[in-house]
């Protein structure tokens, strides 16, 4: 009644059947906008969670979609569809695990890794002015110059990184160059190396060069030099990002092991 009251005077008594629905009209109209906050919010939400697909991609090497879904606690549906759109958009691909003796029944283990094109979506890109500047110095003053700029370009690196890592302990030199190649963008860690006799590996999982090192390995080649000299050990590179392995790998000999070997040398003997 209260209502009808209220429509009857401001809009007469003959449109006072009328009015309830008119009235009624406002409380009903926002109800089709309610769906509208998550459907804006959905898209910043997938991108987010891609992203950090993206990134575990980038920083771990490749990896699977169910080590994928336990690192992110998501539902392996749901890895799966960022996955198929990272594919889709050319910033992964997809390679088949290796196995060692016999794996038994079922289908080997699909991996996802980062391609060129998604490595360059991230912090660091290199410009093709390196590249032809390297190229230059290659054709007018030739290979060796190359070579020389290489190692001009690691030792502002090195000359950072030596303090930081000659104050860490002898036994967490390597992680300290670890953190100091992170803080450059390099995304690198450390692990325990596989092969008999000790040592660590160094990896870096993101390589700001790697475009211009494919065509010039000798900028790789003068880094891991670096490395020698800043370890005060042997060092050796398995693997790099430029040659299109996922992740750049450094095997540091265990300091005792390269002591022992450097004896030989000077006393004449072989080493491994």
């Amino acid at each position: 009644m209260g209502l009808d009251d209220a429509s009857a005077r401001t809009a007469g008594g003959a449109q006072a059947s009328a009015d309830p629905a008119q009235f009624a009209s406002p409380q009903v109209a926002p109800a089709p906008q309610a769906p509208l906050q998550p459907a804006l919010a959905q898209p910043g939400s997938e991108r987010g969670t891609r992203g950090r697909i993206a990134r575990l991609i980038l920083e771990n090497g490749p990896v699977t979609a169910a080590g994928l879904s336990v690192r992110l606690g998501l539902t392996p549906a749901a890895v799966r569809r960022h996955l198929d759109n990272l594919l889709a958009d050319g910033m992964i691909e997809t390679r088949i695990a290796r196995t060692y003796g016999n794996r038994g029944r079922g289908r080997p283990a699909r991996l996802f890794a980062m391609t060129d094109a998604g490595r360059s979506a991230f912090e660091h890109t290199y410009d093709d002015l390196a590249s032809s500047a390297l190229r230059f110095i290659a054709e007018t003053a030739g290979p060796a110059a190359v070579a020389q700029f290489a190692r001009q370009q690691v030792s502002e690196l090195e000359r950072r990184y030596q303090p930081v890592v000659a104050d860490a302990a002898p036994g967490q030199r390597v992680q300290a160059l670890a953190e100091a190649l992170s803080a450059d963008g390099y995304a690198a860690g450390t692990s325990g190396a596989p092969a008999a006799g000790g040592g660590e590996q160094l990896c870096q999982h993101h390589c700001p060069v790697a475009h211009v090192a494919a065509q010039y390995p000798e900028l790789c080649e003068a880094e891991t030099e670096a490395f020698g000299r800043l370890l005060g050990t042997p060092v050796q590179r398995l693997a790099t990002i430029a040659h299109g392995d996922g992740i750049c790998t450094t095997h540091v000999t265990a300091p005792g092991l390269g002591h022992n070997r450097n004896i030989d040398n000077k006393s004449g003997g072989t080493s491994a």
